[in-house]
């Protein structure tokens, strides 16, 4: 009988919870990553806004670390007569059969790529009280970690692979889009011979932030682009194993291999890195001296 028990509470940690977009252990490396990569006068400051958490008001949820802010935005969803205006905030979704648009799907501003832009200003505005500026970090954070999930942008009818029943290996019944956001992401970053979480080199910070096949410096739009661009080359054609999904009617239901996983590890593993270090980058820029950030057109 035990070994029965253990197997099912084996499977209840890789089962679905709630609002908890890429998982709260993948949003606090990320968190981790930038913390690692800012500088000493970023942490300072950071520190000192986080002073001013009771004024926000949401004794739930805690945010008193900078892993807090990785996982805030998630648990205030709980809240849902206070925060439900901010689900839409989490994702901006393209077709992977159409063609990469930066500005659909975001009627209002109401997506992830302009409320990165939206709260990085927040953020860097001395002349806002500082828990305002607080709940704009927490934002900031936890959305730069949203948009790096590849299925926050890319989708073929199914919510971001909600829809498709997927198993995991031997773990039955999760769906494509939990798989990418939970399991998969943490077994990318659970590897304590490689650890995610540490200073990087300058090299590795270029390497990662800015891919040498990419001109000109990137933003919320072009990281949304990549994780749409791993969705259609990567993560459909090698759940549904065909070339064509486009050309294809996609099963609701379909199975990810121990070869599949294995593929996808070292790419999740990438997105969480990249996403850790462009967060200290934005914590950088929001925090330096100046004229205030001009958001994207």
């Amino acid at each position: 009988m035990k070994p029965v028990i253990a197997a099912i509470c084996a499977l209840a940690v890789l089962l679905p919870a709630p609002a908890s977009a890429w998982g709260f252990y993948a949003h606090q490396k990320t968190a981790k990553i930038a913390e690692a990569n800012v500088s000493p006068a970023a942490r300072a400051e950071i520190r000192r806004l986080m002073r001013s958490e009771a004024l926000i008001g949401t004794a739930e949820c805690d945010l008193s670390t900078i892993e807090d802010a990785s996982v805030w935005p998630d648990c205030i969803r709980r809240s849902f007569w206070r925060w439900g205006y901010t689900a839409s905030w989490h994702y901006r979704t393209t077709p992977i059969c159409e063609a990469y648009n930066p500005r659909a799907n975001c009627s209002g501003g109401n997506c992830v790529t302009a409320q990165i832009e939206r709260n990085h200003r927040i953020l860097a505005d001395e002349s806002l009280p500082d828990h305002v500026r607080l709940q704009a970090l927490a934002f900031m954070v936890h959305f730069a970690g949203d948009i790096h999930m590849p299925l926050h942008s890319g989708d073929k009818d199914d919510r971001g692979g909600n829809d498709r029943e997927t198993d995991y290996g031997i773990v039955p019944g999760l769906n494509l889009h939990w798989i990418w956001d939970g399991p998969l992401a943490e077994r990318a970053i659970s590897d304590p011979a490689d650890p995610v979480v540490r200073r990087y080199t300058a090299e590795e910070r270029r390497n990662l932030v800015q891919p040498a096949t990419i001109r000109g410096s990137l933003g919320p739009a072009d990281w949304g682009r990549e994780s749409w661009e791993i969705s259609r080359d990567f993560i459909y054609p090698t759940a549904f194993d065909t070339d064509n999904v486009c050309e294809t009617e996609l099963p609701r239901e379909t199975a990810l291999t121990q070869e599949d996983i294995v593929r996808g590890v070292p790419i999740a593993k990438r997105r969480v890195q990249q996403a850790g270090l462009r967060i200290a980058d934005l914590l950088e820029t929001a925090f330096a001296p100046g004229p205030l950030p001009e958001p994207e057109r």
